[in-house]
């Protein structure tokens, strides 16, 4: 009876557990996609109402900001040394998110995303990496890039083929 009544306790464990399991992972993965949300909500706000100190306590440390011209490459010195005169005039970008989606590495350590954003640049599209140090979601890299509707991107070309052609040919002789 001792053996009939475990094998049938370890058969309904099994049905049941990943269930259960699956279930707690959900909950977990929602609350953290909120934490991120917030974190990225903040950033448009901080951005919004110059709040220097706040945004970037928002980056880690070892951060990369990675802007819509191709020389953008920042760290996070160099990105608040550029930031910083916007920031002092009272109201450095407005950016709103439209549309974003957050994913996560298996481990929960690490979370990606991709946006679309309303901005004076008409949409842009912002995409990172965010590491959860200290029990806390800081973004490690932030890429903004601005959209071209297909419909126009010959137009585009044109307009910025005589910039870039000097860029690309230093970058190819660096």
């Amino acid at each position: 009876m001792k053996k009939i009544f475990s094998l049938l306790l370890l058969l309904i464990l099994f049905n049941f557990s990943p269930s259960l399991f699956g279930q707690k992972k959900s909950i977990y993965e929602k609350v953290q996609k909120q934490n991120i949300n917030k974190v990225l909500d903040d950033l448009n706000t901080f951005a919004a109402t110059a709040n220097f100190k706040n945004y970037f306590n928002l980056y880690a440390e070892e951060s990369t900001f990675i802007g819509t011209d191709a020389t953008e490459i920042w760290n996070k010195k160099e990105f608040m040394d550029y930031a910083k005169p916007h920031f002092d005039k009272g109201k450095a970008w407005n950016f709103t998110s439209l549309k974003r989606n957050i994913s996560f590495s298996a481990d929960g350590k690490y979370a990606w995303f991709d946006e679309l954003l309303d901005t004076q640049m008409k949409i842009c599209r912002g995409s990172g990496v965010l590491e959860k140090i200290g029990g806390k979601w800081k973004i490690k890299q932030y890429v903004l890039s601005m959209t071209i509707p297909n419909e126009v991107s010959n137009e585009v070309t044109k307009i910025k083929t005589p910039i870039e052609d000097l860029l690309i040919s230093e970058l190819k002789n660096n």
